[in-house]
């Protein structure tokens, strides 16, 4: 049996890191969907950006779009829904099947809003009704100005991947913001049953001290992080606050690992997806990951409730003179201007591409 079906089995979702308009013509999600257990997918702008970039496959559309005057952010989105929208229908039977626990897909709002709370509610709200999906996530980071537009997305019903976690602290806080706006529904009478996940990235963190640390602890800060996380998710769902939601109809916002296709050539294509199997959880990883996954054959033990040696290891961190709260700031900070720099340059492809299709006549 393959790995990925194990993990499945385990009670862990597999969703794919990638869209590009090819993977959705060809039925080569389909196959993955079938044969090697993937029960949705994220994206991002970088990811739209190579598919565009890449190919001609959107060529058409822009020359279309661009035509009837639509441009920049715009054309963006109007792009990115079609194939979104596609994969969503595609995952929709999981949806339901799931009782909407499993079955998603997700869109970012523009990552310069990372630090405008008012304008993330107004993008989410308008980018959800859009799609028309059950089964679509509205991306929304989990800055500090983030963190109230999650409780107010929630509350007015959109479903929420939270992104750009790194550390306990940030996973907590998205998780709070998520149950305020579940509490606020209870009370006002609507529906508790608004899906959310929230993404924690890991594979960075060992790339920020690669080099600066003891080659015994080499690969080793991002799966800690994760496991201390893992223990405050556990804590979460079993408390007394959760539990009176469960028993009004809420679902519990799961924690996704992101960020999970190892960067050091050195350890295993695979470290963080062994490292990382939980069940009640959700691991999105690029194609390359995923393939080696499935060509593995077996699967490490599941993550610890109670996180496990998490303490022990990264207080060799500490020893070893790593500040964990100030780089965990460093990298969401660092990862919100990658995110903007990645939507500068899809915009810049589709101005250019744009303009050479014009052209072309």
């Amino acid at each position: 049996m393959k790995a990925t079906q194990l993990l499945h089995d385990a009670g862990q979702s597999l969703w794919l890191d990638n869209i590009t308009r090819a993977l959705l013509a060809s039925g080569g999600l389909r196959r993955y969907l079938d044969e090697l257990s993937i029960t949705g997918l994220t994206s991002n702008p970088t990811i739209f950006d190579h598919a565009i970039k890449n190919s001609h496959d959107y060529d058409a559309a822009i020359r279309e779009k661009t035509a009837a005057g639509t441009s920049g952010e715009g054309l963006f989105f109007e792009l990115a829904l079609e194939d979104l929208t596609r994969a969503a229908d595609l995952f929709r039977s999981i949806h339901q099947a799931t009782n909407g626990v499993d079955g998603w897909v997700s869109l970012e709002v523009s990552p310069k809003l990372a630090y405008d709370t008012a304008s993330t509610v107004a993008a989410a709200k308008e980018l959800s009704a859009r799609a028309a999906r059950p089964n679509l996530f509205i991306k929304i980071p989990g800055t500090r100005e983030g963190v109230p537009a999650i409780e107010e997305a929630i509350f007015a019903g959109v479903p929420v991947n939270v992104t750009l976690l790194f550390s306990r602290e940030h996973y907590v806080a998205a998780a709070q913001a998520y149950v305020r706006g579940i509490e606020r529904r209870v009370a006002a009478g609507l529906n508790p049953h608004v899906g959310s996940v929230a993404s924690v990235f890991i594979s960075r963190w060992d790339a920020a001290v690669a080099g600066k640390v003891p080659a015994a602890l080499q690969a080793q800060l991002g799966i800690a992080m994760a496991k201390r996380t893992y223990k405050a998710y556990r804590d979460l769902l079993a408390s007394d606050r959760w539990l009176r939601l469960l028993n009004v109809g809420a679902r519990s916002q799961r924690l996704l690992w992101a960020s999970t296709g190892t960067k050091d050539p050195k350890a295993s294509d695979v470290l963080y997806v062994k490292s990382l199997a939980a069940p009640h959880s959700v691991n999105t990883m690029p194609e390359k990951t995923l393939l080696a996954l499935a060509d593995h054959g077996e699967i490490g033990a599941m993550l610890p409730h109670d996180g496990g040696d998490a303490e022990e290891v990264l207080d060799r961190f500490t020893q070893a003179g790593v500040d964990l709260d100030a780089l965990a700031a460093d990298l969401q900070r660092d990862g919100a201007a990658a995110f903007v720099k990645s939507w500068d340059d899809l915009l810049a492809c589709l101005l250019e591409k744009s303009a050479t299709l014009k052209r072309a006549g």
